[in-house]
């Protein structure tokens, strides 16, 4: 039933609980995970384009990016050897662009039939839903699969 499963993770405890979710699920079902992490796109502020110091700037940023990208990586590759270890089919994705657009974009073209992710907002009703958090929102309004939201402030 679920073959493909995208696991979109922060780096953080919350998303080590959705991953455990995840590993639970692909266990019982055969499935394969995909451990996804988007290193957030950060704009240049406008206001460094008539300092001239943009080009260094941009230089900066691009170079942080990718020190942040393999960082995450190898953080995130650590997590994925437990679970080949149990027999479960795990690959990285380790991206940059903005994350609701990114976890979105992945989960449509990749076809994947669904997304385990950590949420940081208690649901409670109407009022609950409102308030979840922007990529939460985002991500359960224009996904195409299944979505399946973690408390990531439970303990």
């Amino acid at each position: 039933m679920y073959e493909k499963i995208l696991v979109p993770h922060a780096g953080s405890p919350a998303g080590d609980k959705a991953l455990e979710h995840a590993g639970q699920i692909a266990s019982t079902n055969n499935s394969a995970l995909t451990i996804l992490h988007v290193v957030e796109h950060i704009p240049i502020p406008p206001s460094l384009s008539l300092s001239g110091e943009k080009k260094q700037f941009a230089q900066d940023l691009k170079k942080a990016r990718g020190e942040m990208k393999t960082q995450m990586h190898i953080l995130l590759e650590s997590k994925a050897v437990k679970l080949r270890k149990k027999g479960i089919p795990t690959s990285i994705k380790v991206v940059h662009g903005y994350p609701d657009e990114e976890i979105i974009r992945i989960a449509n073209e990749g076809k994947y039939d669904m997304v385990i992710m950590a949420k940081r907002k208690k649901l409670s009703g109407v009022k609950g839903i409102l308030k979840l958090g922007s990529i939460s929102r985002k991500v359960l309004e224009k996904i195409f699969c299944p979505v399946l939201l973690i408390d990531g402030e439970k303990k």
